[in-house]
This record gives structure tokens, sequence and C-alpha cells, in this order.
């Protein structure tokens, strides 16, 4: 079984944005069509600066397509630094990698832009998804409550992922879980959006709990 997966069993280390395969390394649903896999959309979604670009950039095995923006004063008063005070660029349309799992499943992963002036566009990054990874920061937790609304007004299944940064407090998934009055069905993940096996855990059980609530 040639995937991310049988590798993180055998410690192999997948590479990090290793870019497009190399044409004798194709896999087999890329030279036949009759084994295409299922194509399974993801959304990640989560508050400004809380890891997105870094998530779906560290999963992908393709090089990422990003709408990554310099920061400007235009911003100033409408984008809160105070968590993030080194960010200098955003995302304003979307993020998009993809993830082969198995040879009978691939992920394509859509981040969506963090501010409040994009969310208009989540209707159209939504639809057709499987359900969503929420991204949240412990020291901005009222950040992804608008993610947490949104999914849970649709209906999309959800896990919850705490992207802890250096030097903030540690808080385990149970703490998160009541902070924000998640349900007890709801997974919720501690993760690192740098460290690619931490992603794929946290995909991993997205398409778990998808699975458990819309099982066909």
């Amino acid at each position: 079984m040639d995937s991310v997966v049988s590798d993180a069993a055998r410690g192999v280390s997948p590479s990090v944005g290793a870019g497009p395969e190399p044409e004798g390394n194709l896999r087999s649903w890329q030279t036949q069509l009759a084994r295409a896999p299922v194509a399974t959309k993801i959304v990640i979604a989560g508050g400004f600066g809380v890891g997105k670009t870094t998530l779906v950039t560290a999963a992908s095995e393709i090089t990422p397509l990003q709408t990554e923006a310099l920061m400007t004063q235009a911003s100033e008063g409408t984008d809160d630094l105070t968590g993030t005070p080194e960010k200098l660029t955003t995302t304003v349309a979307m993020d998009y990698g993809r993830l082969t799992l198995d040879d009978d499943l691939v992920l394509y992963l859509f981040g969506t832009p963090g501010q409040q002036r994009f969310w208009f566009m989540w209707d159209d990054l939504v639809r057709g998804s499987i359900g969503a990874v929420v991204m949240a920061d412990t020291r901005r937790l009222k950040d992804c409550f608008p993610a947490l609304d949104y999914f849970e007004s649709c209906g999309l299944p959800y896990v919850v992922a705490v992207n802890h940064f250096d030097g903030s407090e540690r808080f385990g998934p149970e703490d998160v879980r009541e902070a924000l009055t998640i349900p007890a069905h709801i997974p919720v993940m501690i993760m690192d959006a740098r460290r690619r096996i931490s992603v794929i855990e946290t995909l991993l059980a997205l398409v778990g709990h998808a699975l458990d609530v819309t099982p066909e």
C-alpha cells in the first residue's frame, strides 16, 4: 500500500511541500482511470492567523495554491494582530492542497480566509465538502466561535484542532471542549500545524467522524 499513512507507520517522515510527483512515481490511479479514488473535499476554517495556511502547506503533497497578500495600513483597526504581531500576510481568497491517504482516497483541502469581510465566500468553499477542521488558538478562543456556529447551523461534520503556538499555555482536549461548550461526540485534537504527521492525524479524525455521522 503506497500511502502517507503507511509511511507514517513505518517511521518514515513524509516530505513537506514535496511538489508535483515525478513521472516515474505516479500512483496507480493517476495512470489507470478505472482505479480513480474517491475525491473528498475538506474545509479548513478558524480565526485570523490561527494557522490554516500553515496546515494546508504542511499536509499538501503538491505545491499548494495560496492567495496570500501583504498586510498594509488599510487593515489597521480591522485585523487584530495582538496574538500574531509578526504576521505580515493574510489569505484573501483560499488555500488549496491535496493529500493522498490511500490508493482509494484523496483529500482536497480548502482553507478559508479568517477575517469577517471574507465570510461571504464560505458558502461556496463549503459546498460539496464532507466536513471541516475548525482550528483554535487557546490565546484567542473566541475567534473560532464564528466557524463553530457556521458549521453547527449548516449541519456539516467538523472537528476542533487546537494549534498550540510556541510560548502559549498548554491545555488538554477536555479543557478546550469545556471552554467552547463543544458536544461530547465532536473530536477535539491537539496538534501542531507545522508537522505533517500531526496534521494527518487530525484529518483522519475528521474523516472518521464524518463517516460516523453520515455513513452513506
